[in-house]
């Protein structure tokens, strides 16, 4: 039986969940009112335009779908009450993100999604993947020196092949229900009416040094004085309600072998300053796939996660083994105050998987993990000898441990990985449920925008660097490869069952995988209902300083890690986590859906 201690919302904002909801306040609307205007007393956080917004958590008996947006969190509800699978409601709310969040993801980028169908759970991979032609030099300049990162990224050269509708198309042959053409109906809808630009669209436009590079992108994110749109502007996107209109009566076909694809390699190649490889060949030639998912147990549960080339569900599965070694239990927050050990000990534990992340996971179809599977990193033995390495003193910087069934050591890369993506979690009436996290990688991506959607810039996930003192680095560039993400879409189980407990991920970069342990880790252990783990101050190691959000920790608790030995970064955490609960109330099992109030997302359901 899940043992948590499963918090309510108050009884008043419960009662109006569960019963009367044609005459309860739209949630949705409600946290987008919040968001126009906050109140005067709020908690701001440092991220421009968003800021930290308190969100109640939502509750829902039948169905539930949580997203980054409350109108995309609408169109994945109006499938859900149409009859649809959480396959149906993920593809319309990732039309919708498009359209309004086009900072973090969209048709012209790439996903992971975990999907359970009441007995099995699958990992579908959308991960976008180099053009053919691409070598290890692709991020070098005249005389083989590394280019700085953003004259790498804006522009054509790193644009890898979108491919987060082959993956969606893909999925939905297997799981849904609702006729593929009906699930671009809301986003086609909003594109041609019109949308309210929210508070944080309209900060990252206007804070964004490069997005006016781009003609066609100036031309929609701006004014005729060059000014960005503000907040409550009601914007039209014409040109992509006409190609999601082509994509919902052709297929994904019509993207990825057709105009589309000739016009995205005209839009790579032809950059003026920073010229592209991807071809229209390339683009036609993409797959989605099919891979097993990273399922270990912890404690009284199982964990699934995302396996290579993301690296989130081997880094998560390693994370939690350790702390399983090194009892986290006794140390949760008191009054929603960290306690230090339990900081020091997770951080530690995550320097020691972001070392052997970025040493050993790749593409597998292009590297192989140690001995050719997840399963010596996470063997027991393995990292009960890395949890060892924990002491009371921080260890400074982690280095790769030698797991079982090694044969080759290979180079470290240099990634940074920025934290543009989104997440959807959705439940629908049969149980079925997916986690999908999903990504152009930078915010606005390459800054190219071709017919109404920005293309990606995921190349720049690959290292910069092929080759160090100890090898050929694991995620080089090399044609036809994905590049290496720490995207964690995150399915829970009741251990020894097919009891779904939790579905969950986040934005964030290579942060996401602590996003997604500190979550895990607040409810799992420290008992907390799925809001209040969201909203725990973000904190942890991503193998160089404890980072901790800013604003959010007591002075106490940095001079307690200092004596430690623990180099502190104080840091904005805009983490976005997205995910829902099964929960017991007095009428029987509910959904509780979990939005970060970081960021501009809900959840929503019946």
């Amino acid at each position: 039986m899940f043992r948590s201690k499963l918090v309510l919302i108050a009884a008043v904002a419960a009662a109006a969940a569960l019963g009367g909801c044609a005459a309860s306040p739209d949630p949705a609307r409600q946290v987008l009112n919040l968001l126009l205007n906050p109140p005067s007393d709020a908690l701001r956080a440092p991220e421009a335009g968003t800021g930290y917004t308190a969100k109640p958590g939502w509750i829902a008996r039948k169905f539930m779908v949580g997203a980054a947006n409350p109108l995309a969190a609408d169109a994945g509800y109006e499938m859900l009450r149409a009859g649809g699978s959480a396959v149906d409601a993920a593809i319309a709310v990732q039309m919708v993100l498009t359209l309004v969040e086009p900072q973090s993801s969209g048709i012209g980028g790439g996903a992971f999604l975990m999907h359970f169908d009441g007995a099995t759970v699958k990992a579908f991979d959308g991960r976008e993947t180099a053009p053919a032609s691409a070598t290890e030099s692709l991020f070098q300049g005249a005389g083989g020196s590394t280019l700085p990162y953003y004259e790498g990224l804006v522009g054509g050269r790193s644009v890898g092949a979108p491919g987060v509708l082959r993956m969606l198309a893909l999925a939905h042959s297997q799981y849904g229900k609702l006729p593929w053409a009906s699930l671009f109906t809301p986003a086609i809808k909003l594109a041609e009416q019109g949308f309210v630009v929210s508070p944080r669209l309209a900060a990252l436009i206007g804070n964004d040094r490069y997005l006016k590079s781009d003609p066609v992108a100036a031309a929609y994110f701006f004014d005729r004085d060059g000014k960005p749109w503000p907040a409550g502007h009601v914007l039209k996107n014409p040109e992509l309600a006409g190609v999601l209109r082509e994509i919902a009566v052709g297929g994904a076909d019509v993207f990825y072998r057709g105009q589309i694809a000739r016009d995205i390699e005209a839009k790579v190649k032809n950059h003026a300053s920073n010229p592209g490889l991807l071809s229209a060949a390339d683009i036609g030639a993409y797959q989605a796939k099919m891979r097993e998912p990273v399922c270990s147990d912890y404690k009284s549960w199982t964990v699934c996660g995302m396996p290579p080339p993301s690296s989130g569900g081997i880094a998560i599965a390693q994370m939690l083994s350790m702390l399983e070694s090194r009892d986290i239990r006794p140390y949760a927050p008191v009054n929603g105050a960290l306690n230090a050990t339990a900081v020091h000990v997770f951080s530690e534990a995550g320097r020691l998987a972001y070392a052997d992340r970025n040493r050993y996971v790749a593409d597998p179809d292009f590297v192989p993990l140690p001995g050719n599977s997840v399963k010596p990193l996470l063997d027991k033995k393995y990292l009960a000898e890395r949890a060892a390495l924990i002491t009371e003193t921080a260890m400074g910087v982690a280095k790769a441990g030698t797991p079982p069934s090694l044969e080759l050591a290979w180079g470290s890369g240099n990634a940074p990985e920025f934290p543009s993506t989104s997440h959807i979690s959705v439940v629908d009436a049969d149980g079925h449920a997916i986690s999908m996290t999903t990504t152009i990688e930078d915010a606005f991506g390459s800054r190219q925008m071709v017919r109404g959607f920005l293309l990606n810039n995921q190349l720049t996930d690959f290292s910069f660097t092929a080759l160090d003192a100890d090898g050929p680095v694991a995620n080089r560039v090399q044609g036809g490869k994905r590049p290496r993400s720490s995207m964690a879409p995150t399915l829970v189980f009741e251990k020894g069952t097919t009891n779904l407990v939790m579905t969950l991920g986040a934005p964030g970069g290579h942060a996401i995988i602590n996003y997604v342990a500190k979550v895990l880790v607040g409810v799992l252990d420290w008992e907390l209902n799925l809001q209040q783990a969201i909203n725990l101050p973000n904190f942890g190691s991503r193998n160089g300083p404890t980072e901790l959000e800013q604003g959010r920790v007591s002075n106490i608790l940095v001079e307690q890690l200092r004596a430690r030995g623990h180099t502190v970064r104080l840091m904005e955490h805009t983490s976005g986590v997205q995910g829902i609960m099964r929960m017991q109330s007095a009428g029987g099992p509910v959904w509780f859906g979990g939005a970060d109030p970081r960021r501009e997302g809900v959840a929503k359901g019946d």
